[in-house]
């Protein structure tokens, strides 16, 4: 009989696509077998995220659950960015941990499933050319990471603390790595970085030179590829080169992620975000000139230490400004390692639920009135995933989740969709013939 992996997920895409080289490393090079059933788990991993301070105390709840109904001899290992900055501290807060294997150390798990008391949370180790087993949770797209890293010091976050200095993969791994997903049946690649437009500027070695633009439109001659979505591109270096080659590209969908945090210049620049309300609406403003159909997404931080009402105020100006399709909002979290988490005028929790509350009131009325417009419109759906009472949902190469009456046989299918119903997160229409 194999032995069954059970791995839990948290956090960000980049974390998905840890756990699908660790899947990898596992099945392919030590016999393991994918279980959905922690109780019949051999081996049990946690893939962690430390970008907010829940998960992190979340973590050990998760592991007191998995020592109570885990199987007689199992192993459990905690990953990802928790296991980098707590290291060794975790087996203190939870013995009966096997092993902590950090961020940028993936590649070293099936050493760590062999070794007790195993622990490698080097947030420098270099994995830019490791020769991971491939393993993807979709047939139909793939997750490619492109760099690892961060070089930005932002105030309030401990990225740079769990996953090191900012290094980019050499091309051709990333281009061998896109056309192997294209042959086994990928028609949508996601490029994974903290800052994916700032590629290219650090390698381990010598390698060829280019710059995210070079690289996208590049990787979009493969024959096969339909399209190329990226997560996240930084506002510092969304140069003119950049928006045009998102512009003009047709294999590159027309999706920008665009973090602002916050839309007080004062603010920004106590979080040492490098750009200023008025850059920022300058390159959002230019963006969707150069491209009609364009969907923007956002991150933004409410709360941050020293906000006043006027600098929240200026957010909900910038939110109206420019009506982004989707925003990810979160109260300030204090971090440990942070220059943020030592600030004076930290914010009240009373006031912060409040602002939350507002910005979230506003973009739930500008989604009411983004959703309203897609009515009777028709897109080009990608198929890929399957839904309860006989639906299937797909996205459009602007970002609208679409879901239709259908079957698995539309799955990694394009189809035409004429939206007939619309509600805040999903549209819903029929397949034109």
């Amino acid at each position: 009989m194999s032995k069954k992996l059970f791995i839990q997920t948290l956090g960000c895409a980049m974390n998905v696509r840890d756990s699908e080289r660790m899947i990898a490393e596992l099945t392919q090079k030590e016999g393991y077998e994918l279980t959905n059933n922690e109780a019949e788990a051999d081996l049990i991993l946690i893939n962690t995220c430390s970008v907010r301070e829940k998960p992190v105390h979340k973590l050990f709840s998760e592991v007191g659950g998995f020592v109570k109904n885990k199987k007689e001899g199992a192993k459990i290992g905690v990953c990802g960015c928790t296991a980098s900055h707590l290291g060794s501290e975790i087996f203190k807060k939870a013995p009966q941990v096997d092993f902590v294997l950090g961020a940028r150390n993936v590649s070293k798990i099936t050493q760590a499933i062999k070794t007790p008391k195993f622990i490698s949370n080097d947030i420098n180790h270099d994995e830019s050319e490791f020769a991971f087993a491939e393993f993807r949770n979709s047939i139909y797209k793939s997750y490619i990471n492109i760099m690892a890293g961060c070089d930005k010091k932002c105030a309030y976050c401990i990225v740079p603390h769990t996953r090191g200095d900012e290094l980019s993969i050499p091309f051709e791994i990333i281009k061998n790595e896109v056309t192997k997903a294209v042959l086994s049946g990928a028609k949508e690649v996601f490029l994974l970085g903290q800052n994916v437009n700032n590629y290219g500027k650090r390698f381990s070695k010598e390698h060829r030179k280019m710059d995210f633009s070079d690289l996208l439109n590049e990787l979009s001659l493969i024959s096969g590829l339909k399209r190329i979505r990226f997560t996240s591109p930084h506002p510092l270096h969304m140069d003119d080169k950049f928006l045009e080659t998102f512009t003009s590209n047709p294999v590159i969908c027309k999706s920008m992620h665009m973090p602002l945090q916050s839309g007080s210049t004062q603010i920004l620049k106590a979080m040492k975000r490098g750009y200023t309300k008025e850059w920022f609406l300058n390159r959002a403003l230019k963006l969707r000139k150069m491209c009609s159909d364009v969907s923007i997404s956002t991150d933004i931080i409410v709360a941050f230490p020293g906000e006043s009402d006027e600098d929240f105020n200026e957010t909900l100006e910038v939110m109206k400004e420019l009506e982004f399709e989707q925003i990810f909002s979160f109260k300030y979290s204090k971090r440990p390692l942070t220059l943020a988490a030592s600030m004076p005028n930290q914010i009240d929790e009373l006031t912060a639920s409040k602002r939350l509350k507002t910005l979230q009131d506003l973009y739930n009325s500008i989604l009411d009135k983004i959703s309203k417009k897609q009515d009777g419109k028709v897109f080009e759906v990608f198929f890929e995933e399957l839904k309860e009472n006989n639906q299937i949902a797909g996205r459009s190469d602007n970002n609208f989740l679409i879901n239709v009456n259908g079957s698995e046989e539309l799955l990694g299918c394009f189809k035409k969709v004429k939206i007939n119903k619309t509600s805040r997160t999903t549209l819903y229409g029929e397949i034109q013939d």
